[in-house]
């Protein structure tokens, strides 16, 4: 029923990672139109008995999420889904990692699946739908892009004006698009510059100072991991330069990713299976911020679980996308571990237990109460404290004893206007369970 619903779902959801939440994402393409970032993952749904290959993945429609403020994100629902694609072999949930690009007052959304025509074509094909805005309607075009097949496009649109359409099959592949953007203007050249060793797929391609990155997932040992390589030319000769993102440490064997500017900043969208630790195919997606180095080399990300942005002190802040914690008794767990997708609680197993959040905006109003939704079957007493562990105290709560979650109200001390890292401790040897907390 969760994932029924989730199809049919548009609702908002809050930037920690993962910062989807209320359906399974990957492969997650991030672009700028306007003044907002829209992102276009694809769709993980749990496969089933005549739904898709059991174990394998599973994908039948496309969602599109916007944001301003890359904090607070809204689903706009369902753009493509594969059965209303005409050239697409139905009930065949394959519709992998897309991209979308603007061009002309028109928004090209592009992506990969099993065509109809499984006798002449093998594998997989790419099509495009287009739309008058970001989030639709799109509308699909009657046949695929002819003489290209595989999967993961990705579109780059260079200062002159040239189109350029990048995808995957083993190697990494691009061509010039026509200025209609449904055709290739020239044949498609192998990208062969890149490792010849292990699996490569997922390309994205950006321009940065007169530099071209070709950025892509690699499976050099067992599991994925983003590497990048540079030219001076969009289709090459390319120079492997380094790793991006290391492998997941927890063994999830994707990664796919893209990177953008907003406001000066530049960010890793990716993906992991946070919300599915048993199953990697069904995965969620991430953000994390990026920079350059000043010979233009990119630093690596290292994956955080708080993600980015600013949470708004009046919001429920969720404590278990930490920025820090304890080297002991401060651990993160399921709610439900029936229902993953309502998210996770901090525990605190003792008074030697802490967590960090960075990146509270307190505004200029002033606030007078915490309210912390928490459950401490023996009772306990937490301390919220700004600016450190050594900073003043902003708040404490004293939880009655109770197997039930209670929201327990508090007054604050008096907190100054601006930014804040909140620090949570136990202050009692009992264990204490929060979910979140907020001001008001």
């Amino acid at each position: 029923m969760l994932v029924v619903v989730a199809f049919f779902l548009i609702g908002t959801a809050s930037a920690q990672n993962p910062f989807i939440t209320n359906q399974f994402t990957a492969d997650p393409t991030a672009r700028v139109f306007g003044d907002k970032v829209y992102v276009y993952p694809s769709h993980d749904i749990p496969c089933g008995p005549g739904r898709g290959r059991i174990g394998w993945f599973c994908m039948e429609d496309y969602h599109v999420f916007s944001s301003n403020n890359l904090t607070d994100w809204t689903d706009h629902g369902v753009i493509v889904t594969q059965n209303k694609v005409p050239w697409v072999k139905p009930d065949s949930y394959s519709m992998w990692a897309p991209d979308c690009i603007y061009r002309n007052g028109k928004y090209y959304f592009y992506f990969p699946t099993t065509p109809k025509d499984t006798t002449n074509v093998k594998g997989f094909t790419i099509g495009v739908a287009v739309a008058d805005k970001p989030t639709g309607p799109f509308v699909p075009q009657p046949l695929p892009i002819k003489n290209v097949r595989g999967i993961d496009p990705n579109v780059f649109i260079d200062k002159d004006g040239q189109a350029y359409l990048y995808w995957s099959q083993g190697d990494i592949f691009g061509a010039k698009l026509k200025e209609n953007m449904l055709e290739l203007a020239s044949e498609p050249k192998t990208l062969g510059e890149l490792p010849t060793k292990g699996l490569k797929e997922g390309p994205y391609v950006f321009e940065r100072n007169g530099t071209y990155y070709l950025t892509y997932p690699h499976v050099a040992n067992k599991t994925e991991r983003l590497e990048y390589a540079t030219s001076t030319s969009p289709l090459g000769p390319f120079k492997v330069q380094g790793v991006i993102m290391d492998e997941s440490s927890t063994g999830c064997w994707t990664n796919h990713h893209s990177l953008l500017e907003f406001k000066n900043q530049w960010y890793l969208f990716y993906h992991h299976n946070d919300l599915s630790p048993n199953f990697d195919k069904n995965r969620s997606v991430r953000i994390d911020s990026l920079s350059f180095a000043p010979d233009g080399s990119i630093r690596k990300v290292k994956p955080t679980l708080r993600g980015v942005g600013l949470t708004d002190a009046k919001q429920k802040i969720q404590l278990d996308r930490y920025s820090r914690l304890s080297a002991s008794g401060a651990s993160v767990a399921f709610l439900d571990t029936a229902n993953k997708f309502q998210g996770w609680k901090t525990v605190l197993a003792n008074n030697q237990a802490w967590v960090q959040y960075n990146g509270v905006a307190f505004g200029k109003q002033t606030l007078k109460t915490a309210t912390m939704r928490v459950a401490a079957p023996s009772g306990g007493t937490v301390q919220v404290r700004v600016d450190g562990a050594t900073g003043p105290v902003l708040v404490q709560v004293v939880v009655p004893k109770g197997d039930q979650w209670q929201e327990i109200k508090a007054p604050l001390t008096t907190v100054k206007p601006g930014t804040h890292t909140l620090v949570v401790s136990a202050k009692t040897n009992t264990p204490v369970e929060i979910d979140w907390v907020k001001f008001e």
